[in-house]
């Protein structure tokens, strides 16, 4: 696995070489689902390298731009070698990013999920807010989403489930795993008190259906019941959403976005076999008991990022304790800041 442990340019270029000749062979397409990860595969690699390749052939024009402007003795082309390092110096920090994902699933969709916790109404409104945050930051980044199930309560939402699918999706929103905190002056409190909410934001991963996750019947409760919330106008006349708890590990997950209840279970078992799938690693591999640990530390109180609008506007993470005044951006979608940096760290820690 070559994006776990480190990039390797002449493996990767390898790589694409052998999987270019496979799609040659006359018999590629015998096997469509073959093919089809194949492919999937080759665009993979050549994302992964021909950004860099393009990168190095802007610098050595860049190089070759000054060499001939220091033998004609020609200014002129100062502004234009300035204007090109930035670009190279933005595009550059962009694709370190990439290099910071260590997990073999970081560049798999992901199940985002979002709880209210204590605050009562004030914490359903708070998960509202990071709803909006989440996906103002998907748009800006071109992932695609879908809401899988959305429980709506008085004052805003108290969970909601989205799908999120783009390249690396779970290798970014694993960062936001944690409890949030909210610190503002409530818009339902007529005394104008200064009130704390918290939300709960967990990300795992999409898994491949070749991945085997044990899910014995006997564990497995299915309750249905009617839809709700925002669009359930027309999936509620009948018991089609459908809520799983896996007994052995106390985990529940629910569906109910499609008026299909064999959809909604389909998609439900989908996110089960994520939770249970991202569970069981954790606890069976002991180079993420760090990782365990933290879920399991999880609490009210135990926030990874606190968000203050009153008396003063910070937003702050209490792992890399990177914080900004700007609070309006980040509720408008800007936390790559606080990802780059959590990425950072988890790497510079190995």
């Amino acid at each position: 696995m070559i994006f776990g442990g480190g990039f390797d340019p002449e493996r990767v270029a390898a790589l694409i070489k052998d999987l270019e000749t496979k799609t040659g062979e006359p018999e590629f397409w015998n096997d469509r689902n073959a093919a089809e990860k194949t492919l999937s595969e080759l665009t993979r690699y050549k994302n992964r390298i021909e950004p860099w390749t393009q990168l190095k052939d802007e610098i050595e024009d860049l190089v070759a731009l000054q060499t001939l402007g220091i033998e004609e003795d020609d200014e002129t082309v100062a502004r234009e070698i300035e204007e090109g390092l930035k670009s190279i110096r933005d595009r550059f920090d962009k694709l370190m990013v990439r290099e910071y994902f260590q997990d073999e699933l970081d560049a798999s969709p992901a199940f985002l999920t979002i709880h209210s916790g204590a605050g009562g109404t004030e914490a359903c409104d708070w998960v509202s807010m990071l709803l909006r945050m989440y996906s103002r930051w998907m748009e800006r980044n071109n992932f695609a989403t879908t809401i899988l199930d959305l429980q709506e309560a008085e004052g805003g939402i108290k969970s909601v489930t989205i799908e999120v699918k783009g390249e690396n999706a779970y290798g970014y929103l694993r960062c936001e795993t944690g409890i949030h905190r909210l610190v503002r002056i409530s818009p339902f409190d007529s005394g104008g008190r200064r009130h704390t909410s918290f939300a709960s934001v967990y990300a795992s991963p999409v898994i491949e259906d070749d991945i085997d996750v044990e899910i014995r019947p006997e564990d497995l409760r299915v309750d249905t019941y009617r839809a709700s919330g925002a669009g359930g106008q027309h999936v509620n006349k009948t018991d089609s959403a459908i809520r799983l708890t896996h007994l052995a590990t106390g985990i529940v997950v629910q569906c109910q976005n499609e008026r299909s209840q064999h959809k909604n279970r389909d998609t439900a078992m989908k996110m089960l076999r994520s939770r249970l799938y991202d569970h069981y690693r954790a606890e069976r591999d002991k180079e993420n008991a760090a990782k365990a640990d933290e879920k399991r530390d999880i609490g009210w109180g135990n926030q990874i990022r606190s968000y203050v609008f009153q008396p003063y506007t910070m937003v702050k993470d209490h792992r890399t304790k990177v914080e900004t005044g700007n609070v309006q951006a980040v509720m408008d979608g800007e936390i790559d800041e606080f990802i780059t940096a959590y990425l950072r760290n988890n790497r510079d820690a190995m």
